[in-house]
């Protein structure tokens, strides 16, 4: 298999950065965060649920604010893992700041085997997770061995539909990329972030990969998982183009000019370990 090291170690550099600036900034809102007890969505706390005496594994938890949501809502124990070692570092000091217990490992997702063994109730990913990794089948053979018989894997993340749209800032968008994975991850030049439009990168360079709804559904299936619920939505809690008008709180939508051509700009999807 061909060496895709030098495209985590990009990615890496611009994570790490992007940490610092969503942690230290407004975009994330840390320091409401830490007064109001509460990051979660509506929209993942209806559909996980109880979570009350459930342990919770994170996969790509960036500075670990959901990760430290749940344990606020009551579970028993939680682990976050990210390949972005500033990300973990900030992750740790938050949960100390909170007077909350959880643990942060820093490596590759891939790597997880020799630094966590242990099963968890819940496998849990959120929130511009899929498109970063290279090779869906062994994150789903991951996510299963890490489930206890009956427990369950949740994932909200951007619809991949959404990934094939070029982002035209002039307010219309069209077909640029392939709706299926292809051998080379798709390289991007952005600055600043979507948590912060304003931000001036060092690290602008990053790759990632596009994947099919069936192939997110059938590599969980074949690894496992039976799939209790696959929803698609009309909303986003980023501005995933510059055409989305934003609704209440951090929620953004079509404008009303495109009333009849949506599109799904997320999913959820929960799956129980057979």
């Amino acid at each position: 298999m061909k060496d895709l090291s030098k495209y985590y170690e990009v990615n890496r550099k611009k994570w790490n950065e992007l940490a610092e600036i969503h942690y230290k900034g407004d975009g994330y809102n840390v320091k409401s965060f830490i007064e109001n007890r509460s990051g979660l969505y509506s929209l993942e706390i209806g559909e996980v649920g109880d979570v009350r005496n459930k342990s919770l594994l994170h996969l790509q938890c960036h500075f670990g604010k959901d990760t430290l949501s749940w344990n606020l809502r009551g579970a028993e124990s939680v682990v976050g893992v990210d390949f972005s070692e500033k990300a973990i570092s900030f992750a740790t000091e938050l949960a100390n700041k909170m007077k909350l217990d959880a643990k942060f490992i820093h490596c590759n997702i891939y790597d997880l085997k020799d630094h966590l063994d242990e099963k968890f109730d819940i496998v849990y990913c959120s929130y511009g997770a899929i498109p970063w990794l290279h090779d869906l089948k062994t994150w789903a053979e991951l996510i299963s061995s890490y489930l206890k018989p009956g427990g369950f894997f949740y994932i909200v993340d951007a619809h991949p539909t959404a990934f094939i749209f070029d982002n035209d800032p002039n307010g219309d968008i069209a077909v640029k990329y392939s709706y299926f994975k292809k051998k080379e991850p798709i390289k991007f030049e952005e600055d600043g972030s979507y948590a912060d439009a304003d931000a001036k990168l060092k690290n602008l360079t990053e790759y990632s990969w596009n994947y099919s709804v069936s192939e997110i559904i059938n590599l969980l299936i074949k690894a496992g998982l039976q799939i209790e619920f696959f929803n698609e939505h009309i909303e986003v809690p980023w501005k995933l183009y510059d055409m989305l008008e934003k609704k209440e709180g951090d929620w953004w939508t079509f404008p009303k000019e495109w009333v009849g051509r949506e599109f799904p700009l997320l999913f959820s999807l929960k799956a129980t370990k057979i």
